[in-house]
């Protein structure tokens, strides 16, 4: 019997588009709100500034799940009183947005953009400096908007043994408070999704945080300045809500009290009145005792959702741990750590299998070389499946596995965070570290994992840009020749240039696949330890493309190049590329047939080269500067017949087929660009 399909309730349909909510982010200077907004930033924001003048905010927009949120980086504010130029128009748009009322209608300069105002406010609360902020979210929460607090810097507050009910504070606050550390990317995933959740709550009406009004004594002085504040024409001139402007009104504040007297003298007149008699009838004039009373109130919160102790506290190791991968300035040397391993795994334990395994696939097969049709197109075919044996076995299980291992374990989200910024750059995300890892050892997996991570524009960028990094066996070349005859300078040099190149072209697709994608928030697991389950399922989820993919390219690769070389098409072949060797490269024309044929696997292009020239010292026939343009030719050429046919797969024929020209071209232009100026300088040697 079929059981019946499982159904999922959604909340509602999608914020996205036209639904999609606004959430600003604001917060005092140094409380961690740009690290906060750049842990979920595109790869491009918008810069702009608020009504024409003061500081710029910065906006993009990201996915939270099926969601999209418009998020918003608003300059930094310390209180709603006292303000200067640029506070207060920061102030005007989280009140009016781009709609000023009739109160704000004379100002010169007025909001130039559409710039609705936020749907939810998610403050920055600094947990190290608790009881200030918290004065600032008894203020804020006056605005009557939705809000989320992000208690930030948890762990600078923890090494300073002060432990913080977050529930009890969210209970009081009425809104919910996240704990995060920002600049570890420590909670801000649950954050933003909490962030979501109050934006769709706010549109079925659900009710806001309350505003926290002054203790009893204060409140009762206030009700002739209340009047004034509900008046009609005063509340829809200011169109605020009422305890506002009741309370800037009662302290005086110099924008509202200075807005009051040039359009409602009479109220005005009122207002002074009554704030006078409030004064006498307290301690303090009334502007004073309300600031003292919400300090005081403050500090009560504060006192008691605080208390000293480690509770909480995660294990020292796990402590450990987190400093040495997303500490703000040392967490790059745990990035740097697991890009050694990687490259260990990829030299010494690759090298290892290679030798163990197919290494004596090769030599078993060498003394076969048959001369009839129907032997070569044998041995095509058997140098097929050694070729697939030489990815899989040495070079994609290793690599695939040890990266299963980081990323299941937590460290890889970890390094993503650390590098989302560099890739940035390259109008990237930080989630495609672990595919560019992989493609130090085989570009095959390393887009297999692209597509588990990508989607849209992002995938191709990346797919692209995967295929100028060194994989292994073009490493093995660099370090076998470029080590005998360029020295260690020269490898370093050779290996540097993938950055430059990555990052050179990088800024050309930019330009060619302008859309920008909204952000991503990277989410920072707890530490796990992997489950042998979790090991196989995803290690065979990234390695299966290769038999179904990359196999039938690549023995119908070795059979047409086997036909090429039996009915004698070298010759021709090296005539036809004599532009490009000999012209453009500067290399014999010889060369040509080892080039092309290279695309099957690049270790074979060395052996190819020995053939070709009739010996195994390249410097009898070959000069430094030749030397150095072969191998840079090599490098960011045509990967391989694997690596393009899944380019196939993940990208589709136009734009594998635009990679293919791209690595041709970027090849071309960068061995001209080292043939040249050696050749200038002298080193024909």
């Amino acid at each position: 019997m079929t059981p019946p399909a499982q159904t999922f309730t959604l909340h509602g349909p999608g914020l996205r588009g036209t639904r999609r909510p606004r959430v600003a982010i604001i917060g005092r200077a140094g409380s961690g709100k740009r690290s906060i907004f750049r842990a979920a930033a595109a790869t491009s924001t918008r810069h702009e500034r608020l009504a024409g003048i003061g500081p710029a905010y910065e906006e993009c927009l990201v996915e939270v799940g099926i969601d999209q949120i418009s998020l918003v980086a608003l300059p930094a504010i310390d209180g709603l009183h006292d303000l200067d130029a640029d506070a207060c128009v920061t102030l005007k748009y989280l009140l009016w947005g781009d709609h000023w009322p009739a109160i704000a209608g004379h100002e010169a300069h007025q909001p130039a953009i559409a710039f609705a105002a936020p749907d939810v406010l998610l403050m920055v609360i600094d947990a190290t400096a608790l009881e200030r902020d918290l004065e600032l979210a008894l203020e804020l929460m006056q605005l009557g908007r939705p809000m989320v607090f992000a208690l930030n810097r948890m762990d600078e507050a923890r090494s300073r043994r002060r432990f913080i009910n977050v529930r009890a504070l969210s209970v009081r606050l009425g809104a919910p408070v996240v704990p995060t550390v920002a600049h570890m990317g420590i909670g801000l995933a649950d954050l933003y999704t909490i962030a979501v959740r109050v934006a769709r709550e706010a549109r079925h009406g659900h009710a806001q945080p309350p505003a926290q009004l002054p203790s009893a004594h204060i409140e009762m002085q206030l009700h002739a300045i209340a009047e004034i504040a509900r008046q009609p024409e005063v509340a829809a001139a200011f169109a605020v809500p009422e305890t506002l402007l009741m309370l800037q009104l009662a302290e005086n504040d110099g924008y509202f009290a200075q807005e009051l007297q040039a359009h409602f003298p009479v109220q005005h007149a009122a207002l002074l009145a009554a704030r006078a008699i409030a004064g006498a009838a307290l301690p303090r004039p009334l502007a004073e005792e309300i600031h003292a009373d919400r300090h005081h109130r403050a500090a009560i919160l504060f006192e008691s959702v605080t208390r000293p102790g480690q509770e909480g506290t995660p294990p020292r190791w796990q402590i450990w741990a987190d400093d040495l991968f997303l500490h703000p300035r040392w967490g790059f040397v745990g990035s740097l750590a697991i890009f050694a391993l990687v490259l260990f795994v990829v030299f010494e334990v690759s090298a290892f299998l290679d030798a163990l395994t197919v290494a004596r696939l090769v030599e078993w097969a060498a003394p076969w070389q048959p001369t009839d049709l129907v032997g070569v197109v044998a041995r095509a075919l058997l140098d097929g499946f050694i070729g697939l044996a030489g990815i899989v076995i040495p070079y994609m299980i290793p690599l695939v596995v040890l990266l299963v291992l980081l990323e299941e374990s937590g460290v890889m989200h970890r390094v993503a965070f650390v590098v989302d910024r560099g890739f940035h750059r390259l109008g990237l995300h930080g989630g495609v570290a672990l595919p560019f890892l992989m493609g130090l050892g085989c570009n095959v997996p390393a887009l297999a994992a692209t597509a588990a991570v990508t989607h849209g524009r992002d995938r191709t960028v990346a797919s692209l840009l995967i295929t100028f990094l060194p994989c292994s066996a073009r490493s093995a070349i660099i370090l076998a020749v470029g080590g005998k005859y360029l020295g260690g300078f020269g490898v370093f040099a050779l290996f540097m240039l993938a950055p430059v190149v990555v990052s050179l072209v990088g800024k050309l697709l930019k330009r060619r696949y302008p859309e920008t994608t909204p952000g991503m928030i990277q989410e920072i697991p707890a530490y796990a330890v992997p489950t042998l389950r979790a090991l196989l399922v995803n290690t065979w989820a990234r390695s299966s493309d290769i038999i179904t993919i990359v196999l039938p390219l690549l023995v119908a690769g070795s059979v047409v190049l086997a036909l090429l070389g039996h009915f004698g098409m070298d010759d021709w072949i090296n005539l036809a590329l004599t532009p490009v060797t000999g012209w453009w490269l500067g290399l014999p024309v010889a060369l040509g047939v080892p080039i092309l044929f290279g695309v099957l696997r690049k270790e074979l292009s060395l052996l190819m080269v020995f053939t070709a020239l009739g010996t195994q010292e390249l410097a009898g026939v070959l000069d430094t500067t030749q030397i150095a343009t072969f191998l840079v030719f090599l490098t960011f050429y045509v990967p391989c017949v694997s690596t393009f046919a899944m380019m196939l797969k993940l990208l589709g024929r136009r734009d594998a087929l635009y990679s293919v020209g791209l690595s041709i071209g970027v090849a071309l232009v960068v061995a001209a660009a080292v043939r040249w100026p050696m050749e200038l300088a002298g080193w024909a040697l």
